[in-house]
């Protein structure tokens, strides 16, 4: 039988280092891998580029390795919530590559399913096309971008089994499914690990194939980045 589980988030880690391209999924704070974040701020790997729709506030998710100067590059759509990311970036100390939303996704998602390269009109006429081909297509401007490669791709879900199925819960069930897949290792963490043929098979977001590793996360915070009350 397929076994993918591995028994703690070093196991999971193992192999990565300095200067290596890691994604990470989530979409702001919801549906983060909290645990592998945790570890890759005590294996205090630096020179990282991190792929990431955003960068966590300052002392939670990403923000944490910012804190820690261990993102040389950070490849994201939106990073207003994390003040020490606007610091860096405007003091050089971090190379930013803003890029619009939807291409961050398709990115990802052509580098999960083997294509090098697509066309989208999203960015054409702005600095987001500099140094990119462009080419018309029916009478509209497009940009050429390419996939993303990357080492590490490390994703969060819900539940999955041992021979790597995942299943996302509500809006954690953004930017994860893309990034399975998209790099040479797939590192899923999980808040419930259960055994093969547990997960009813019409209800599995991600199958198997798209993980490496495996693993039951220990705890999660599920911050929220602004909470509003009633007065």
């Amino acid at each position: 039988m397929i076994n993918k589980k591995v028994d703690s988030v070093e196991a999971a880690l193992e192999g990565l280092e300095d200067g290596m391209t890691v994604m990470l999924g989530g979409f702001g704070l919801c549906g983060i891998p909290e645990n592998s974040i945790g570890r890759m701020v005590e294996l205090n790997v630096k020179g990282l580029t991190c792929i990431s729709n955003n960068a966590g506030v300052d002392d939670f998710g990403l923000g944490l390795l910012l804190q820690k100067r261990q993102i040389k590059t950070m490849i994201s759509s939106y990073v207003g919530e994390n003040a020490e990311f606007e610091r860096q970036m405007l003091s050089g100390e971090l190379e930013v590559i803003l890029t619009p939303q939807g291409t961050l996704a398709e990115k990802c998602r052509a580098a999960q399913v083997g294509i090098p390269a697509f066309y989208t009109p999203a960015g054409f006429g702005t600095e987001v096309a500099e140094g990119k081909e462009t080419r018309e297509f029916h009478g509209k401007m497009y940009v050429m971008e390419e996939a993303y490669q990357a080492d590490f791709s490390i994703v969060k879900a819900w539940k999955g089994d041992a021979a790597g199925n995942l299943v996302f819960k509500g809006t954690a069930r953004n930017f994860n499914p893309v990034m399975c897949g998209a790099a040479k290792i797939t590192v899923a963490e999980v808040e419930e690990l259960v055994p093969v043929g547990e997960l009813d098979p019409n209800q599995v977001h991600i199958p198997g194939i798209f993980v490496q590793r495996i693993f039951e996360g220990e705890k999660f915070e599920k911050r929220i980045e602004q909470r509003t009350v009633r007065a």
